[in-house]
């Protein structure tokens, strides 16, 4: 490391959560100029799970700020510069580094920044061992890394070129960056068939979408005279355009799409339905807003079905499994993280409450009123919608009596809680008006057959029938 990379440290945008690829940075903090102190929170950004405040490693003065708010950056892209040393006279600072190909990136020094607590490899010494060099190839980086690497390779005793000619790729793996590769699996695009056009050798997103239209005859008439159709539609699609507003997919409404796309197309999915009369369970929720051991909780007929789930889970436990199709098994969880769908100003996200089956009515009170309320806030951390094992989703408190849900992926059941309305019923042989609801199990038929399902569901309703079950079936 140089004398102005020990200076001038560069905080690279992390990956926050389980996999995420970017983020969008929501909200700056600090600006050039100002002082930060380790551990200090410099910006907000968005990923596609939640928003999530950074806090800098580094104690200085802040060089340099690559990137707006509304900006949208790849992990491992450099979105802070940061003076360590302010006092030590004027030096040019480092130009913004971009995130590397997943394949060219090499374990600094000093290990990966430990940038949130609880997320991202613990330190390591460990290094990767460098690429060998290829005959007319040259390592793929941006200007600053460049740099970096011609003072390694001077040290080595290697000669770096005046004036390297544009790289080729190496053979073997072609160059990208994972939301590339994915976009390319995405597309069905070979990224060894790509001619790469971004510096040195890199394959870039317009790459693989100029593959992708090649690679289809019906795209490629319309694309040989375009003019003609342009000139005569651009006037109204002008004036329809400005009667209209576009609003980009990203953070968690691109994450949501995704999800449920897959989880649609992937798991087979069942909707039973079934109405049944919760008056019971209605006077049971007024009981217990007077009990002195729910006191300062969250009451509602949710906590309670929540509950009755988790009884028919317990008798049911078959239900509480996932899909393993890689390794071709069925995974039987022993656990239950029960996911609460939430609708908040960013979108749907689904947190979940862990090790819900072990929790007291009390303890599990406390748990759901924390997880709605976070999500409200838009604080909910990654971990939190991590490892879900079956969801419930309360379409009643917008006044709707069901719906048929899609299931949260990894998962194999989900539940739609409908409108508690008073309606006419038979009860004891008369006709009265009862407090009743429709409940709605989607589930997963390759691991959930029709009578699992219906078992699950009857038990669901059995219990707000008559919640004393809670105590006998529990």
């Amino acid at each position: 490391m140089t004398a102005t990379e020990q200076r001038f440290r560069e905080f690279k945008m992390p990956d926050v959560g389980e996999g995420l690829t970017e983020a969008e940075i929501l909200k700056w903090y600090v600006q050039p100029g100002d002082t930060v102190t380790d551990g200090q929170v410099i910006c907000e950004v968005e990923t596609a799970k939640a928003a999530v405040e950074l806090p800098c490693p580094y104690d200085g003065v802040v060089q340099a700020v690559h990137f707006d708010e509304g900006t949208t950056v790849d992990v491992g892209t450099s979105i802070i510069v940061v003076d360590t040393t302010p006092g030590a006279g004027p030096a040019e600072a480092p130009a913004p580094e971009a995130a590397p190909a997943a394949e060219e990136e090499e374990a600094e020094p000093q290990g990966r920044q430990a940038v949130l607590v609880g997320y991202g490899a613990a330190p390591s010494s460990t290094k990767r061992r460098a690429r060998k060099a290829q005959p007319g190839a040259q390592e793929p980086a941006a200007a600053a890394a460049q740099a970096v690497q011609a003072e390694l390779n001077g040290h080595a005793g290697a000669v770096a070129p005046a004036a390297p000619a544009p790289a080729t790729p190496v053979a073997g793996r072609p160059l990208a960056k994972p939301p590339v590769r994915k976009l390319a699996k995405d597309l069905g695009i070979d990224l060894a068939t790509v001619t790469p056009t971004g510096p040195d050798g890199v394959v870039t997103r317009e790459d693989v979408h100029a593959a992708a239209s090649a690679s289809a005859p019906a795209a490629e008439a319309p694309a040989a005279a375009p003019a003609p159709a342009a000139s005569v539609t651009t006037g109204g699609s002008e004036a329809v355009r400005a009667r209209e507003t576009r609003i980009p997919i990203k953070g968690v409404r691109k994450a949501t799409a995704q999800a449920m796309v897959n989880s649609a197309f992937t798991a087979p999915h069942v909707t039973e339905f079934i109405t049944v009369d919760v008056t019971r369970t209605m006077k049971l929720v007024q009981e217990l807003k007077q009990d002195p051991d729910m006191a300062g909780l969250r009451v509602n007929p949710l906590l309670l079905v929540a509950k009755a789930l988790l009884v028919a889970i317990k008798r049911n436990p078959e239900v509480n499994a996932a899909w393993d199709e890689e390794n071709q098994e069925i995974v039987r969880k022993d656990y239950v993280n029960l996911g609460i769908a939430a609708a908040t100003p960013r979108g749907l996200i689904v947190p979940n409450i862990k090790d819900a089956e072990a929790k007291t009515l009390p303890q599990l009170s406390a748990a759901l009123g924390e997880l709605i309320s976070t999500a409200r806030e838009g604080r909910t951390a990654p971990g939190d919608m991590a490892g879900g094992t079956v969801t419930i989703t309360n379409v009643g408190v917008f006044g709707v009596d069901t719906g048929t849900p899609i299931l949260n992926p990894g998962e194999s059941a989900i539940l739609a809680f409908g409108a508690v309305k008073l309606q006419p019923w038979v009860h004891k042989g008369k006709v009265k008006p009862r407090q009743v609801t429709t409940l709605a199990l989607s589930f997963d038929h390759r691991l959930v057959d029709g009578e699992l399902g219906s078992k699950v569901l009857a038990d669901i309703a059995a219990i707000l029938e008559h919640p004393k079950r809670l105590i006998t079936w529990a």
